[in-house]
């Protein structure tokens, strides 16, 4: 659903860099499940590792690998607490190489991030707090069911896309849980 909400966006064939942790246990499987979506969506994935220890890459060379690959957008894999700690940067370093991003929480987009679509932090907060609630009532853990995201949310920064000169498609915005102007 991302990366066809993205490719609309992006409204033609574009490579993506696809901006990936190299010390994440889960971010080479996320890669490797996007490539149907991709080709489906014209969009071409070119995989841009960024790591957290002095002698990994670093964002900002990151991006700079984005742009000599000639991506015209870059996609920030969700779920890792790295990405999240660095959104400032992240967001920083797209709006200075002029690339639309997408991600997968609001928060990115709240720093000045293009867009984001994802499960609703705050719903997924408050599933915890009834979890923890049931369990401090006497309920065990092991009984109470795998509790899958309900809430998603589509926000979109208008002074963004404007800054790069993108025209959000009305089927778009119509979709969007959130426009921030």
């Amino acid at each position: 659903k991302k990366l066809e909400i993205f490719a609309q966006v992006l409204g033609k064939p574009t490579r993506v860099a696809v901006l990936v942790d190299s010390n994440s246990a889960v971010h080479p499987r996320m890669f490797d499940s996007l490539a149907p979506a991709a080709r489906q969506w014209q969009l071409e994935l070119v995989k841009i590792e960024s790591g957290r220890k002095p002698s990994d890459v670093q964002l900002a060379a990151a991006f700079e690998t984005a742009v000599q690959q000639k991506a015209g957008a870059v996609f920030v894999l969700p779920d890792e607490p790295f990405f999240f700690g660095k959104r400032a940067e992240i967001v920083a370093l797209a709006a200075k190489h002029r690339l639309p991003a997408f991600y997968s929480l609001r928060e990115f987009v709240d720093e000045g991030g293009l867009m984001s679509y994802g499960e609703s932090m705050t719903a997924s907060f408050r599933s915890v707090a009834d979890y923890v609630g049931k369990i401090a009532a006497g309920a065990k853990p092991g009984d109470l069911p795998v509790a899958q995201p309900t809430q998603f949310e589509l926000v979109i920064n208008m002074k963004t896309a404007k800054a790069l000169g993108i025209a959000i498609a009305e089927s778009v915005l119509v979709g969007a849980t959130e426009i921030i102007e």
